[in-house]
């Protein structure tokens, strides 16, 4: 389909560190109470802590930016869209996986041997890559470079005439 950039989203802080960092998780068996994210037995349920919870919280609401972000890309995108969006995840402390990061590949080849349809292209793909109300600098990249393209293309159809 031609040459695809990844547009791509906002990246939680430390990412990494969530995966890997240890969360007190209390057992209540003898509550029987439900926590976070409980099991379904009770002798299985867990409690997370008060900074687990906080912690939880914080990934659900990244997980949402990231999701908006890469959707409003898409929306924007279209037909130029290459497959869907790709999410890269971190497990919180109630064992849910969270989308941390994202990225959606869009079609940014010029269109041959038309140069007002490149030019065209090339405004859908600043549109795409700047849709989101926090553009990323890969979706600033991206929106240059599509920018030039369409420079290219507007200079090549006044040389047409």
């Amino acid at each position: 389909m031609g040459e695809g950039f990844p547009i791509t989203g906002p990246r939680a802080g430390g990412a990494e560190a969530i995966a890997s960092s240890p969360w007190a998780v209390k057992a209540d068996r003898e509550k029987g109470t439900q926590g976070v994210q409980g099991a379904t037995s009770g002798a299985d349920r867990v409690e997370l802590s008060t900074e687990a919870q906080r912690r939880v919280t914080e990934l659900k609401q990244v997980d949402q930016r990231v999701r908006t972000h890469e959707a409003a890309h898409m929306a924007a995108g279209g037909g130029l869209v290459q497959g869907g969006a790709s999410y890269s995840y971190t497990r919180g402390p109630d064992g849910k996986a969270y989308a941390v990061a994202g990225e959606v590949s869009i079609d940014a080849s010029a269109v041959p041997d038309d140069p007002a349809a490149t030019l065209r292209k090339a405004q859908r793909i600043v549109a795409a890559a700047l849709a989101p109300a926090d553009p990323s600098p890969q979706d600033r990249k991206v929106a240059a470079a599509a920018g030039a393209m369409a420079a290219e293309a507007a200079s090549e159809l006044a040389r047409k005439g």
